[in-house]
């Protein structure tokens, strides 16, 4: 009990950032690696202190990853979760090398993600990595025109 307290009263100086959430009826949420599921009302969470929180929209299954550009943003949505992310990182840097080879025009999105991974800011990371998606979207389109 006493953390709480003391952790609002950190929120309340304003020297912790609460994450405020607002989820529709049937919302789910990813926070650290529990999928919070919202019942049939409107609900706002406030979140202070780390973890990593997804919203359900912004999860990709592993199934849904079909494209390299998506692989990759799997693979950095699994580091933003996991407990050591580094165990992930032969894994991605083997998917990049091979999207490099295949579309050089994807480079500056890559260079990106990697200067997001090893500052440690995940979360950014996955921001850059949706822009790849619909990047190689665009490139995939118009080689199907």
């Amino acid at each position: 009990m006493v953390f709480w307290s003391t952790l609002a009263r950190i929120a309340e100086r304003g020297n912790v950032m609460a994450l405020v959430i607002d989820l529709k009826p049937g919302e789910k949420v990813l926070i650290g690696q529990a999928v919070i599921t919202n019942d049939d009302q409107r609900t706002r969470l406030h979140i202070a202190g780390p973890a990593p929180i997804l919203r359900h929209k912004d999860v990709l299954q592993l199934e849904d990853a079909d494209t390299p550009c998506k692989k990759i943003y799997y693979i950095v949505q699994c580091m933003y979760i996991a407990d050591d992310p580094k165990t992930l990182h032969d894994q991605y840097f083997t998917m990049i090398k091979d999207v490099q080879e295949a579309a050089p025009s994807t480079s500056a999105y890559i260079l990106e993600i990697n200067k997001e991974i090893v500052g440690g800011s995940y979360f950014r990371a996955l921001k850059v990595a949706k822009k790849l998606i619909a990047y190689e979207k665009e490139i995939l389109d118009r080689a199907l025109r």
